[in-house]
């Protein structure tokens, strides 16, 4: 899983760094690749195993609703699969560094099953909507876990 916040900066030609844990993940699940696509104010990068998990939901839902059809058309036709270089990197389409207002700076963000790519000031911005998001709605997880009693080994014979 990814996680963790990563600050890079983009090459001229929008090379983006992939972190190191990030490509250890990669190269482990065998991705030499990332599907990249826009998603509310970032960009978000999905290994190959996770974009496919993700159109296989899309696809089983029903195909002639509206909200399914706008979702999975501006998810697919934003997407553009984004090689690894030698050095780790990836190379972000003009377009859709664009859309996400990215720079010079990125903000590289782990969201467990991809990572996202922010504009520094669109992550701050965010992340002080979100703090207020976290006192009022605990979405049903308690953090930190409750103190519960701890299983015990079994006594060997």
């Amino acid at each position: 899983m990814f996680k963790g916040t990563y600050h890079y900066r983009l090459d001229g030609k929008g090379r983006l760094p992939v972190p190191a844990p990030f490509r250890r993940r990669l190269a482990t699940a065998g991705a030499r690749a990332l599907v990249v696509t826009l998603l509310d104010e970032c960009l978000a990068a999905y290994p190959p195993a996770e974009w496919e998990r993700l159109e296989t939901q899309l696809v089983a839902l029903p195909a002639f609703s509206r909200p399914v059809k706008g979702l999975t058309r501006l998810l697919a036709s934003r997407a553009a699969d984004c090689e690894l270089d030698g050095q780790g990197r990836i190379l972000l389409p003009p377009a859709l560094r664009r859309d996400a207002a990215l720079g010079r700076e990125a903000t590289v963000v782990g969201v467990l099953n991809r990572f996202e790519v922010w504009a520094p000031e669109r992550w701050s911005a965010f992340l002080e909507g979100s703090e207020q998001l976290l006192r009022d709605a605990s979405l049903g997880v308690e953090w930190p876990p409750a103190p519960g009693p701890r299983p015990q080994a079994k006594p060997s014979r």
